[in-house]
């Protein structure tokens, strides 16, 4: 039985073909696992987690290193698949891989000292935990940036002494082929196994019993059925899925500068990216000019081509789809909004104004080159919108007013508030998505604590030996042998009759 996904995804039985969504042309064929497969590869990486969790967290790391070291190595060929599978620009790809082994290093620099805590108890006992592996890890990772984002999960998972179980997206396959290629051969057999298939995989995935974990980046319809079918194994789930950012435009700041941020913030890698802005809420007293300024932002990538196709056909369709309804619900389109001819999956950046928070393109994830604009009368009005919504991923404000600034990070429902900078952050940053956006920790330090369960210690010392016991007793004042409490034992009392010394210990 063979079915077609799209022109760039044609799903048969046991075989993906992938489409150039720049020009169309084939990329390859790979096969795609069978049930066997799925349940081979969890038995293997099960058999082989207790001798990787028995490894020392210091040699973890260094295997890690080596890791790092494989991918940079591989970074080149790598770079040149994924601009053949997804259209992500060369640089930009090499960019991404860079990432992963920053991040493949960070984690082999924090896997081997993370460490538990200590508690407060008796004087004389200690309390502590011990964070241990949960086992083995399911890992499904997305198109999008699909070297950085695997190179996280797989490298907190591994250091932390869990086996891995990798699948990429179907929309990549050949890069997570490669990447798996890369990176198993440095660690232990089994310990990093690669699964290439589409939905199909994943659901079998999820139906395995053996499973203790999965970590999901994509979608929040698919991470949605995944934590659901984690009800019935018992597996963890941490998982951070799709957005609709809100940005939030003050009165008192530069329209101009504004603007850019907001193109930044739309546009970057053709807008597929989980924390892109998808939709613009700006104060009416600076609407006029920042809006001009971003149609003028906008008009710049189209008209010198700056920006790359969209994955796929089907992905353009949805984009589209959302634009589409918009103008016909009464937004107007100052930039692109048509679907260009000649081959390929491109869309032009587009900027849609007079949008209503009906409308699918503000109320939904668009994951596209698309900004549409809402104007407000208050910047109070504009939060309110900024925080409606069942997503939970980011938000960004940009304001001059640091009271404004406060009031946004206290009432927007996300894991993330950036102000002043719409791809803004620190080295080793976390956040916890909400809502519909996923759970758990996605980065950082953190992650490791979600690649691992706590167990609680307690050691105190034992009570006296029975025997000194007795001597002790036998120490006591003249004129009969005392009990711990001082209280003299009955007539006939034989050490070793069922009496209770002091400590609660039988004598």
């Amino acid at each position: 039985m063979q079915s077609t996904i799209t022109s760039e995804l044609a799903n048969a039985e046991d075989t993906l073909t992938i489409l150039n969504p720049r020009t169309g042309e084939t990329v390859g064929n790979l096969s795609v696992a069978g049930a066997d497969d799925v349940a081979g590869a969890v038995a293997a990486a099960r058999a082989a987690q207790p001798g990787w969790a028995a490894t020392p967290p210091g040699e973890r790391g260094q295997l890690l290193r080596a890791a790092a070291r494989a991918l940079e190595a591989a970074a080149a060929e790598l770079a040149d698949l994924n601009a053949q599978e997804t259209g992500r620009p060369v640089d930009e790809a090499l960019a991404g891989i860079a990432a992963g082994v920053s991040t493949l290093e960070q984690y082999a620099e924090l896997g081997p000292v993370h460490r538990g805590h200590s508690l407060r108890g008796n004087a004389l006992a200690a309390d502590y935990t011990v964070a241990e592996p949960r086992g083995v890890a399911v890992l499904l990772t997305p198109w999008n940036d699909p070297v950085a984002v695997a190179c996280g999960l797989i490298g907190a998972a591994l250091v932390t002494g869990n086996t891995a179980v990798h699948k990429p997206s179907e929309r990549c396959p050949h890069v997570g082929e490669l990447l798996g290629e890369a990176l198993a051969p440095v660690f232990p057999p089994n310990v990093l196994v690669t699964l290439i298939g589409g939905a199909d995989v994943g659901t079998l995935l999820t139906q395995q019993t053996d499973i203790d974990m999965f970590a999901h980046v994509g979608s929040s319809a698919t991470g949605d059925r995944i934590a659901r079918a984690a009800v019935l194994t018992g597996a963890y789930v941490i998982r951070e899925n799709g957005g609709n950012d809100p940005l939030l435009v003050d009165a008192d700041v530069d329209p101009g500068w504004a603007a850019e941020q907001a193109a930044i913030g739309a546009f970057s890698n053709s807008g597929q990216i989980c924390t892109s802005v998808e939709r613009i809420y700006v104060h009416r007293s600076i609407a006029e000019p920042f809006c001009r300024a971003l149609a003028g932002q906008a008009r710049d990538r189209n008209t010198e081509r700056r920006l790359a196709p969209l994955v796929d056909t089907r992905m353009r369709d949805a984009v589209h789809r959302h634009v589409a309804e918009a103008l016909q619900l009464g937004a107007r389109a100052v930039e692109g909004g048509t679907v260009p001819d000649g081959p390929g999956a491109f869309y032009p950046a587009t900027v849609l104004l007079d949008c209503t928070d009906t409308m699918d393109v503000m109320a939904e994830e668009t994951f596209g080159p698309v900004a549409p604009v809402r104007v407000v009368d208050s910047f109070e009005e504009g939060l309110t919108l900024a925080a409606a919504g069942r997503y939970g991923l980011a938000a960004t404000v940009l304001t001059g007013t640091i009271a404004h600034a406060q009031q946004a990070v206290a009432a927007l429902p996300v894991g993330t508030v950036k102000v002043n900078e719409v791809f803004g952050g620190a080295p080793g940053g976390a956040a916890q998505p909400r809502g519909e956006s996923g759970h758990g920790f996605g980065y950082g330090p953190e992650l490791l604590d979600e690649f691992t369960r706590v167990k609680v210690v307690h050691i105190a010392a034992p009570p006296a030996p029975a025997a000194q016991a007795r001597q002790a007793n036998d120490a006591g004042p003249a004129g009969g042998a005392v009990s711990g409490d001082g209280a003299v034992p009955p007539e006939g009392a034989v050490p070793g009759d069922g009496a209770v010394s002091a400590d609660g210990a039988a004598s």
